[in-house]
């Protein structure tokens, strides 16, 4: 007796596996190549910090080459230059920081450009690799301290002033008297002192002798070009072209993306803070040792 509509044979075990595996291999080939479009996609960036100024404070870029630094997504970071310097701490600390970067194997770099000079050359010693433009000022590896002397207009206006202290030195620098000898000795000392660090922070960011870096550490400004020529600066070129070789260093495949913050500074808090730092920097009778070129007859 014939059954009515006969049943189809049903695939042999060993099909159903065969087209299992199949199903599976192209998931997993999907989702290796869609992990490597992902890992592209993410780790082609390029951290920018840019150094912009007077340098009178390290907080807010010290923690952003930190936070560069520990992002996995960042490949390399490029410190952007324009400053002629300023504060030797917030120097110091910024160098320090730079330097920790080079050494944790994330790839730092420093692209200079108008001005780099003093506190700001100091900062991109520690980089791994120094760009600039030929015509960059640069170098002023040098430190300063003012003082003013304002006896002779306080007699002339009729003020005397009273000083009460406790400490032979507690006020010296004081506008209201000259300085002593001895009291100038004591500011050399500080300022020499002062001095070798930068010469010392140089010669070991750049990878040369003390004595190489001495011979032109008279203060005196460098064209991009002539840093260049006493191995003070790598390679002649802008920011793109920084960019481009950390690129390339990297394994960067195409065009990186950018990753550059800014501090949002409301307008009130930029103009008191404006205020607050351009009184400091010309208030006379404060000491205050500065990795600084002064440019006010250049533009």
């Amino acid at each position: 007796m014939e059954m009515v509509g006969s049943e189809r044979k049903k695939p042999p075990l060993a099909k159903k596996l065969l087209f299992l595996a199949l199903i599976l291999l192209a998931l997993v080939g999907i989702s290796s190549i869609t992990s490597e479009w992902v890992q592209q996609g993410t780790k082609n960036r390029i951290g920018i910090v840019d150094i912009t100024g007077l340098i009178s404070d390290s907080q807010y870029i010290v923690n952003q080459v930190k936070k560069f630094r520990q992002d996995k997504r960042i490949r390399g970071i490029i410190l952007r230059i324009d400053s002629p310097g300023g504060a030797v701490g917030p120097s110091q600390e910024i160098y320090d920081e730079v330097l920790k970067t080079r050494e944790s194997g994330k790839t730092i770099y420093a692209s200079m450009g108008a001005v780099a000079a003093s506190g700001g050359y100091y900062i991109a010693s520690a980089a791994e690799k120094i760009f600039a433009n030929p015509g960059t000022l640069t170098g002023s590896i040098g430190v300063i301290m003012v003082f003013s002397n304002a006896k002779g207009l306080m007699e002339k206006i009729g003020l005397q002033p009273e000083i009460v202290k406790a400490g032979e030195y507690k006020d010296i620098g004081s506008p209201a008297r000259a300085m002593t000898q001895k009291e100038r000795n004591l500011l050399q000392s500080v300022v020499t002192d002062v001095h070798q660090q930068f010469i010392e922070a140089v010669a070991s960011g750049r990878d040369i002798s003390v004595a190489e870096v001495t011979k032109i550490a008279d203060g005196r400004i460098l064209t991009g070009r002539q840093a260049y020529s006493l191995n003070l600066v790598d390679q002649m070129g802008g920011l793109q072209v920084s960019i481009d070789q950390l690129a390339h260093k990297v394994g960067i495949i195409g065009s990186p993306k950018i990753i550059r913050e800014t501090p949002r500074v409301g307008f009130l808090d930029w103009v008191l803070k404006s205020t607050v730092n351009q009184s400091i920097i010309n208030r006379p009778s404060i000491p205050s040792l500065q990795y600084t070129w002064h440019l006010n007859s250049l533009h």
